[in-house]
């Protein structure tokens, strides 16, 4: 797996009112650790507001990205976990508990990074895993372990 899990940012307790405070959460994770700039925040809930839930990837689990683009300084995950769930108005997969914003510096990466964290949050006990996580290490490890 060669997720960029090194730099990846962990918020266990995160309270957000409806999705789009879940979302900007992990935004402004991702700004905090300088892998984005500011706007790519808003294009995370912009992407959501225009294309709908597809962002929540599987139960109770939202990826919420935007295309890879100049404020993308460098590939990046901000694993978030909410104190309680929130709808994101998706038809099998609510309410969304974890929430893991994505940034990739070129489509061709973002397309990787989206295939190997479906294919991480596939395997079983994963979901349960993160939202157990106290420690980013615990999270990483959620991800990283079978």
């Amino acid at each position: 797996m060669t997720l960029p899990l090194d730099h990846a940012t962990f918020s266990p307790g995160v309270r957000a009112a409806d999705w789009r405070a879940a979302v900007r959460a992990a935004g402004v994770d991702l700004v905090t650790s300088r892998a984005v700039g500011r706007a790519y925040v808003e294009e995370l809930v912009q992407q959501i507001e225009e294309a709908g839930p597809y962002c929540v990837v599987a139960p109770g689990v939202a990826v919420p990205h935007a295309k890879a683009s100049a404020v993308v300084r460098r590939d990046a995950l901000a694993i978030v976990v909410l104190d309680e769930p929130v709808v994101f108005g998706h038809p099998h997969h609510d309410p969304v508990r974890v929430v893991i914003g994505l940034a990739a510096t070129s489509p061709k990466e973002h397309l990787r990074m989206l295939a190997e964290l479906a294919n991480a949050l596939d395997a079983a006990g994963v979901t349960e895993r993160l939202i157990a996580a106290t420690t980013r290490d615990e999270a990483v490890a959620a991800l990283t372990t079978p």
